[in-house]
């Protein structure tokens, strides 16, 4: 079972820090929140400076680093040193800053949305746990039917995997409404795959989805930005995604992004496991709305012009 969620050595600490600060306790997200905001600074400073300007303890900030898979405050302090510079280059070469104010132009608005998403889908790809996706496409790939559930924004990347694999001749249902969730987990079993799309991994109506289908032996993956969240904890496999949140929420939308490009991958990589299904299946879909696409009409003379 795939459901590691301290992250790995070769994920970024401020990128791990991000998908962490929502479900930590108050106590270690203030010292998240400072950490993120300041990491050049945070670099430069002691354990004790830290934890006051923090308004915690020492203990707290090195539960902390623990929880990020380090070993202790002084590869923290390192890891900062070194992520913080290539953030600063990052942002330098775009010439864009990492919110929106009230007098930013239409320009800087075009330029620090782009970049907050193509952030947020290189931080995702960067991050991904290559094992769970691998076996997140083993089960995927081989599954009798496969069920997603997402509510709100989340509907819609479950609904975009839900026809990409139906594309390919997989059996997938993408639900929405919890009645209608629950009543087809509750008829899944042991060949079937039921996959729980939430940003936030905390939305009830996704987390009793994914229980329900697991009580029925289904097996479970998870595609959420926090990976200490219960949809984290109730399912097999977790895909995590990262993004940055800015002014107006505009990173709920990064949030999508980073998940649509985790289905894309997801998706083509089911679609190359099953190869020869998967061409046939998208000439036939393909060819079986071909007809349905507009055509082009003939252009008609203007009154007065020669036929």
């Amino acid at each position: 079972m795939t459901n590691d969620h301290s992250p790995g050595r070769q994920q970024d600490v401020l990128t791990t820090l991000r998908g962490l600060r929502p479900s930590l306790v108050p106590s270690k997200r203030r010292v998240a929140t400072y950490i993120l905001r300041e990491p050049a600074h945070a670099a430069t400073q002691t354990i004790s400076e830290l934890a006051r300007a923090a308004q915690t303890s020492e203990s707290t900030v090195l539960r902390l680093c623990q929880e990020l898979g380090l070993r202790g405050y002084r590869e923290l302090r390192i890891a900062l040193a070194a992520e913080s510079g290539r953030e600063q280059e990052r942002a330098a070469n775009r010439h864009v800053g990492s919110d929106i104010s009230r007098d930013d132009d239409l320009d800087s608005i075009i330029n620090t949305i782009t970049f907050t998403d193509q952030q947020a889908i290189a931080d995702t790809a960067r991050s991904l746990d290559r094992a769970a996706l691998a076996e997140a496409v083993t089960l995927t790939a081989g599954a009798r039917r496969v069920d997603i559930v997402g509510v709100g924004a989340s509907a819609v990347v479950a609904l975009d995997l839900q026809q990409k694999l139906h594309r390919i001749g997989i059996i997938a249902y993408a639900w929405h409404d919890t009645h209608a969730a629950l009543t087809a987990a509750a008829l899944l079993g042991q060949a079937d795959v039921a996959i729980g799309v939430s940003h936030t991994g905390e939305t009830p109506d996704t987390v009793d989805v994914i229980r329900e289908a697991s009580a029925h032996r289904a097996r479970t993956i998870a595609l959420t930005g926090v990976p200490n969240s219960p949809l984290a904890a109730a399912v097999d496999v977790l895909l995590t995604t990262v993004d940055r949140e800015t002014t107006f929420r505009s990173g709920a939308t990064a949030s999508r992004i980073a998940a649509l490009s985790v289905v894309d991958v997801l998706f083509t990589a089911v679609a190359q496991r099953r190869y020869d299904q998967a061409i046939a299946a998208l000439e036939a879909t393909r060819h079986a709305i071909v007809d349905r696409r507009a055509t082009r009409a003939t252009p008609q003379p203007r009154s007065g012009e020669a036929h």
